[in-house]
């Protein structure tokens, strides 16, 4: 099945970007990042900007940009049955190169799991502010159950706001 990505969730000014790799069906359905009731995503994002999974979608997505926070998938396009990762074939990435134009205070990139991880490398890391540093984080979809989610959220925490001192 060909599945499309979202939009991104960001304002000009951004200065952090967050990196999936494609919604999984939960999402899709939900026309929402991050909708599957177990993905630790927007629980993470509680902790770190007050955005939790308790609020409207719509002002979660406030509260991000008004952080300075983006959203997006490396993926525009893929062929994928089903929300896992390792199934995603037929990638084609989005147009990294217009993002980052648009979004030049981008300094920090958060990779959500080793999928999105790879598809930056090969075909965004590029496109990137030579300033950004891209962060490979723990994924935070409920197939990665092997990291706590204080572990995860610690992780995320330094990457994008830096270590608490």
């Amino acid at each position: 099945m060909i599945i499309q990505g979202f939009d991104p969730i960001a304002a000009p000014d951004a200065q952090i970007l967050i990196l999936g790799s494609m919604p999984g069906v939960a999402s899709l359905e939900a026309d929402q990042y991050y909708a599957h009731a177990r993905n630790a995503f927007w629980p993470i994002m509680g902790e770190l900007f007050g955005a939790g999974p308790e609020i409207p979608y719509a002002e979660r997505k406030t509260i991000l940009m008004a952080n300075g926070i983006a959203v997006w998938d490396v993926l525009k396009f893929c062929r994928r049955e089903g929300s896992l990762d390792a199934d995603i074939r037929a990638e084609l990435p989005n147009d990294f190169a217009a993002f980052f134009a648009g979004h030049p205070r981008v300094r920090r990139i958060g990779l959500n799991g080793g999928k999105a991880t790879k598809i930056f490398q090969k075909f965004a890391e590029a496109h990137a502010p030579a300033a950004a540093v891209a962060t490979r984080l723990p994924s935070t979809s409920p197939a990665y159950a092997a990291m706590s989610f204080a572990r995860k959220c610690e992780l995320w925490r330094q990457a994008l706001l830096g270590p608490q001192v």
